[in-house]
């Protein structure tokens, strides 16, 4: 085992097994385009600069911006230095669709599975490497305690896999909690036949009161319930599957 410079920044504990960076850059399929999130030190990005043909990076940090710099000339004029939330996509790769990677920064992973929801006509694949518990939260069933708002909008779009769960021990310093790598595949489906922005009201808001029956969680919408199948009203949000609430989003919505 191999292990490569390292350091901690944004609340994020840098990879130094080269076995694990090398296990997750062989987990993503699709390296026509690809965007690294955080490359830091390189980890990744020395395994994908020659295996992608059209590779870029986003990072945050100035002295990660410098190293990679320094040290990967092929980056030239390919890293972007800035905030991944923060950035426009639609011209990033000529407005190509395009794969995301990285091992990302545990305090805004979730914010990072919305903003490629909000960009899943663009996004055909992510690799990424989370805290378990959120990688669990990712690809939960329905049904299960771990089953939430981003299990069922990315399902709604991405085929969702959990890849291997990765030991706290490769990291320097070890963070607390174990990491987990998982990949989202975007399925065929372009339309859901409602309103994108009314499907998203209506999960978020049930899962807002996720101990309660839909017929009481639901009451925020501030919208009638008369034509919804009492079926469901009697139910709890982690027993709908993405499906059950596309056709109560119809119902609720009168479409």
């Amino acid at each position: 085992m191999k292990e490569v410079r390292a350091k901690k920044f944004l609340g994020q504990h840098f990879l130094t097994d080269e076995d694990i960076a090398l296990k997750i850059v062989d987990s993503l399929q699709n390296r026509s385009k690809v965007l690294e999130i955080g490359a830091g030190m390189g980890v990744l990005t020395k395994y994908l600069i020659n295996r992608v043909d059209d590779f870029k990076v986003v990072e945050i940090d100035s002295e990660s911006v410098e190293y990679l710099n320094a040290n990967f000339r092929q980056l030239e004029g390919k890293i972007i230095e800035g905030d991944f939330l923060n950035i426009s996509l639609n011209d990033l790769f000529c407005g190509d669709n395009f794969s995301l990677i990285g091992n990302f920064p545990y305090n805004i992973s979730n914010l990072i599975l919305f903003k490629v929801f909000e960009n899943k006509f663009m996004i055909d694949e992510v690799v990424g490497m989370f805290q378990k518990e959120v990688a669990d939260r990712i690809v939960a069933k329905q049904g299960s305690k771990t089953y939430g708002i981003l299990s069922v909008l990315l399902s709604a779009f991405y085929d969702r896999e959990y890849l291997f769960t990765v030991s706290n021990q490769v990291f320097n310093p070890p963070p607390k909690v174990q990491s987990a790598v998982i990949r989202l595949k975007r399925n065929n489906i372009s339309d859901l036949g409602v309103s994108e922005s009314d499907f998203v009201r209506v999960v978020k808001t049930s899962f807002n009161q996720r101990r309660k029956m839909l017929r009481q969680s639901l009451k925020p919408l501030q919208m009638s319930l008369e034509k919804v199948e009492q079926k469901y009203l009697t139910l709890r949000p982690e027993q709908m599957s993405k499906d059950d609430f596309i056709i109560l989003t119809k119902e609720i919505y009168d479409v």
